[in-house]
């Protein structure tokens, strides 16, 4: 019984810098069907604006786009968390006024559609440089947000896998798709990374709280303090003790990816080989960065790509600072070093 719900019905609507509408052309879906929802983003201003492509789905699900919740409970995102460059000209979308961008996207495989029931779908993107300030002359939230929609969705097997910590494995490094030169680099890089790590945790194991520290996570604060410090034990701990898959395969110009639900697995990509082994955005902090996103070892999210939107976000949200994977990268990486 659909009880009166028509297709895709609309919930609420919110305005904003750009403006997103998303429906869904069924409005209930079987446990062998996708859950498709059209999703339009379309400019409303006299001027053109440009928009980071990452936070479209232009190029398909590659981060958390979506606000998906089932009586009561927010559905969890089981898609990829990717490391990217920062942001530069060729990686925003420009939309000219009246403008629009349509595409399809089925979250079937990207979120946790265990329970059946009318699922609240809404588009909620949040992150920073989402608008490029260069061609925006206006103040832009950095978020991309949408109307909702409720279809009934039935329960299918696509739940998160439950893992619990792994604190004592083999510490085994395996490889797909890697050849014999680039399993060399990858033995460095984790060995790198471990001392990377584990320097990290014995400064915040000091309670040192200096500019380090409140570049990338800002202002002090005890519970904020304390979260960070338990992320980097967590971090060298499986840096050093777990069983870390590596898979070469991917061919995509980020750094590298990984599925927060699926631990040890690492998907590095084409820049990750041009990276320095170790510094700003090296190898050794790439797999930091990965490393901070499985959920049974810190379970962090990318707010902001890149140093100075790093530094940006520590001075104005140091809550998501903390929860941001590129913020412990660089807290690892100490360069230029700090204090």
């Amino acid at each position: 019984m659909l009880l009166g719900f028509s297709a895709g019905h609309v919930l609420a609507a919110r305005g904003g810098v750009a403006e997103v509408r998303i429906t869904a052309p069924k409005e209930a879906s079987n446990a062998e069907d996708g859950v498709l929802v059209n999703v339009s983003i379309s400019n409303p201003n006299r001027s053109a604006i440009k928009i980071l492509r990452y936070f479209t789905p232009v190029d398909g699900i590659k981060q958390n786009l979506f606000d998906l919740s089932v009586n009561g409970q927010t559905a969890e995102y089981i898609g990829p968390d990717y490391k990217r460059p920062a942001p530069t000209e060729k990686d925003y979308i420009t939309l000219n006024p009246g403008e629009s961008i349509d595409t399809v996207v089925d979250l079937a495989g990207f979120y946790d559609l265990s329970e059946s029931g009318y699922y609240r779908i809404s588009y909620k993107a949040e992150g920073q440089n989402i608008f490029s300030r260069d061609n925006n002359f206006m103040a832009a939230p950095d978020a991309l947000s949408s109307n909702g929609v409720e279809v009934w969705v039935a329960g299918r097997e696509t739940k998160a896998p439950d893992y619990e910590p792994i604190d004592n494995v083999a510490g085994t490094t395996t490889y797909t798709g890697c050849s014999t030169s680039r399993q060399s680099l990858l033995l460095t890089a984790r060995n790198n990374a471990y001392t990377y790590s584990n320097t990290a945790y014995n400064y915040l194991n000091a309670g040192t709280t200096g500019s380090r520290y409140t570049t990338w996570f800002g202002v002090y604060n005890a519970s904020r303090y304390s979260t960070v410090r338990s992320h980097f034990s967590s971090i060298r701990t499986a840096m050093n003790n777990a069983a870390v898959k590596f898979n070469c395969t991917c061919t995509d110009s980020a750094y590298a990816y990984v599925y927060p639900t699926q631990p040890y697995t690492i998907y590095l990509c084409n820049a990750f080989w041009s990276a320095p082994a170790t510094g700003t955005d090296s190898k050794a902090g790439t797999l930091v960065h990965e490393m901070s996103h499985f959920n049974v070892v810190a379970g962090t999210d990318d707010w902001a790509y890149g140093q100075s939107a790093a530094k940006n976000l520590a001075r104005t949200n140091p809550a998501r600072a903390v929860d941001n994977a590129d913020s412990h990268e660089y807290f690892a990486e100490n360069t230029p070093s700090l204090p």
